[in-house]
């Protein structure tokens, strides 16, 4: 039976937090401070602590290097404050999650429900990395390189808790895989796993999205709707492009965090959710807080466990790995016999790979259907037809004092001319979302677009406004 330490210095929250141990089946033991948590611990290992953060005699999360070596024990911590800034760098340090009082005991019981299993799905984890050796994957995840071994520990590691996770990296680095195999390591991966794309919902809908509405709500609403914390109830919530949330939504996400309460629009009643959350962008999230496109408080929120995820021309033969994966599953599916021939494997790894893997796939599949014969050879798609690097000499000179929005301009339209207007790439290349570059050039006014651009490609275009958009949310 799972044994629970509770280390509180009130009498009557550890009286009401035994009572609720014991209904849910743990045993239990209590303690009012550091010294007698200590002594309790060396009577019996606890499976479970719940501590305070502040005790008497110090800090509750000194306890963890009194278990640590156990390397099994949960730590979850409670803090009384306002402000869950000390309770997010005790998940830093390695607690599993923390309950801001008053406790929410249904949260409580949640976070029970998941937490002495936890031992079965590190062994688990542990054979994932015995599959690494051997067939280079790892979850959904495919990569032998030193940058990829770095992000799978940190992914082992954070998967089994409940830390809020912000994934950091490149448009095309595989930013929602890694979100898949999170999921997938998690004890919450027999629920529902619900990626969602920010920069794809229209402003005036993503709330009700989010949250749900009621019927009757606003004009449209003629049914009630369950929003994607709803939906996801008990699972992982994938918010990729977190920088393109509006800021005023973003103050309802902070709270839904916090608290793991929500209201639908056009209701007062509190719903509770019980739901895991991963963000990611493809921009530096300290930039967009700078910039006033993401807040302050929901960024240090979010950012419990960043992960930076590598770009592929950091990988190295991982580049070759991937392609050959890619090019087996398309001779699976159509039954065929193609290889790639050596001058083909040489460009994989000599080509930059600005869009990283999406960038990949797209050209294994054209090199694919463009082949006729069962050897892929260089002429049957050249490389650098997919390159969106620009050239080396390809330059934009400014002048010392010119303002950081004139600079930001001139780089933006210098690109999409190396790009002969394909916004698509310039933002790959510019790191910055699709949307963000139509913004910019819808700033910057019709009489500085007079580029190259083909049929489909000007900002007036809605085809190639929808197109693009379609494409930029991939991966």
């Amino acid at each position: 039976m799972p044994h629970v330490l509770v280390v509180d210095d009130e009498p009557n929250t550890r009286a009401a937090l035994v009572e609720i141990l014991r209904a849910q089946g743990f045993t239990t033991s209590v303690a009012g401070d550091l010294r007698e948590a200590c002594i309790q611990i060396g009577w019996q290992m606890p499976d479970v602590i719940l501590a305070d953060l502040k005790l008497p005699d110090g800090n509750g999360m000194d306890l963890f290097k009194e278990v640590e070596a156990a390397g099994v024990v949960e730590f979850i911590v409670m803090t009384g404050h306002a402000s869950v800034e000390s309770a997010v760098d005790a998940l830093r340090l390695g607690a599993a999650d923390y309950l801001v009082k008053p406790i929410n005991m249904q949260r409580l019981k949640s976070l029970l429900d998941r937490v002495p299993r936890t031992g079965d799905l590190k062994a688990e984890i542990g054979s994932l990395r015995g599959e690494l050796r051997s067939f280079g994957r790892f979850g959904k995840m495919l990569g032998n390189s030193a940058a990829m071994q770095q992000l799978y520990d940190k992914i082992g590691k954070v998967a089994p808790t409940e830390a809020t996770v912000l994934l950091i990296g490149e448009s095309g680095t595989g930013k929602e895989l890694a979100a898949q195999t999170l999921h997938d390591l998690s004890l919450r991966r027999k629920r529902l796993f619900l990626p969602i794309n920010c920069g794809a919902i229209s402003p005036n809908l993503i709330e009700s999205e989010m949250f749900g509405h009621e019927r009757g709500s606003f004009t449209g609403a003629d049914r009630q709707h369950k929003g994607f914390f709803e939906s996801a109830h008990g699972g992982t919530l994938f918010l990729d492009e977190i920088t393109e949330m509006p800021v005023e939504l973003q103050v309802k996400l902070l709270r839904v965090l916090e608290t793991g309460m929500f209201m639908r629009v056009g209701t007062n009643r509190e719903i509770e959710t019980d739901v895991r959350v991963i963000a990611a962008t493809n921009r530096d999230p300290e930039e967009a807080v700078t910039e006033g496109r993401l807040r302050a408080d929901l960024y240090h929120r979010l950012n419990v466990f960043p992960l930076e995820l590598p770009s592929l021309r950091e990988r190295g033969a991982d580049i070759e790995l991937i392609a050959q994966s890619l090019l087996d599953q398309l001779n699976q599916a159509h039954k065929t016999h193609k290889v790639f021939s050596p001058e083909v494997v040489q460009a994989l790894g000599e080509h930059s790979w600005p869009g990283n893997v999406r960038e990949l796939k797209n050209y294994v599949q054209r090199a694919y259907i463009m082949s006729d014969d069962r050897m892929i050879t260089a002429s049957a798609v050249p490389l650098q037809i997919s390159a969106a690097k620009p050239a080396a000499a390809s330059m934009v000179s400014l002048q010392v004092g010119v303002s950081l929005a004139d600079a930001d301009r001139q780089l933006i339209l210098a690109t999409l001319e190396q790009c002969n207007g394909v916004k698509k790439q310039a933002a790959e290349i510019l790191g910055v979302s699709l949307k963000t570059l139509y913004n910019r050039l819808e700033e910057y006014g019709e009489q500085d677009l007079q580029l190259k651009a083909g049929p489909g490609t000007g900002a007036g275009s809605e085809a190639g406004r929808d197109s693009g958009a379609a494409l930029d949310g991939a991966g």
